[in-house]
């Protein structure tokens, strides 16, 4: 097996956004799931792109990805926030999720980041699990809030 990790280009979002939805229904809630395919490629792609990715695959199939984007901390400064970090299941336990995070931690090192963040799932145990591995700070104690496209219309 060899697996080859790069930097997504635009002919990938197609796959990256059939992963997207395969993350979506682990963590159920696919139907959260509602930006279109032109509107991904435009944010990845477009003028203004506002993500980055990298992608893990072996015979020119991915089989995972890590999206990112510079997120700013008013107490922290420049942070790279890692978005979605998923290796398809049937190709868990492989060492692909290893070689794609520590990519994106490399990315965070070698950039201007003064740190980098994600969210897990409370109970996502394998994920947990895994990010335990690299001494990971999780934290407790701060909710989730947000605006849907039609919220902040009406407001």
């Amino acid at each position: 097996m060899i697996i080859n990790i790069r930097v997504a280009v635009k002919e990938d979002c197609t796959r990256l956004l059939e992963l997207i939805n395969e993350l979506a229904v682990y963590e159920k809630a696919p139907e959260e799931v509602t930006v279109t395919i032109e509107e991904f490629i435009d944010a990845g792609f477009g003028e203004k792109p506002v993500w980055k990715a990298y992608v893990a695959e072996e015979e020119n199939v991915i089989l995972g990805f890590a999206l990112f984007y510079t997120r700013y901390s008013t107490w922290k400064g420049c942070r790279l926030y890692l978005e979605d970090f998923l290796v398809t299941e049937e190709a868990r336990g492989k060492g692909i999720g290893k070689l794609l995070f520590e990519t994106v931690i490399t990315e965070a090192k070698n950039g201007n980041y003064n740190g980098m963040t994600w969210q897990v799932l409370d109970w996502n145990e394998p994920a947990i699990n895994f990010y335990n591995k690299y001494k990971a700070q999780i934290e407790t104690g701060w909710l989730n809030a947000s605006f849907s496209k039609a919220q902040t219309h009406n407001s």
